[in-house]
């Protein structure tokens, strides 16, 4: 269901953008990576439990796996806002920007190791 309620959020913002370019109103959307959140606290917690693993090596797993070697923090995602909210970005509209520190680079079907350089 992610997948699909992402792709109508991709294709609203494009749609509103060509719908509303001539009244100077400008849509972006902001696809976020792995934010650090009490949310992703709730699901590496239950994972952890799942799993009989510690918390701390599942969180570890999340944190392995990004390619900036951290976690999004809410801030990283309100910077973006800002930049599209601002005079600077005047000129962007209709785009689909990933904040996900690198992952949207990666291929899920190779070990990162290979990925990594």
């Amino acid at each position: 269901m992610y997948g699909a309620t992402k792709a109508a959020v991709i294709g609203l913002t494009k749609a509103v953008a060509a719908d509303f370019i001539k009244r100077g109103i400008r849509a972006n959307a902001i696809c976020p990576g792995t934010i650090q959140s009490p949310s992703l606290d709730q699901r590496i917690a239950a994972l952890a439990k799942s799993t009989q693993q510690p918390l701390a090596a599942v969180r570890r797993s999340f944190v392995d796996r990004q390619p900036m070697g951290r976690l999004g923090t809410p801030a990283d995602i309100g910077n973006a806002v800002a930049l599209l909210c601002s005079e600077e970005a005047g000129w962007i509209t209709g785009q689909v920007i990933a904040v996900d520190g690198g992952s949207s680079l990666m291929d899920p079907g190779l070990p990162l190791e290979i990925q990594r350089g």
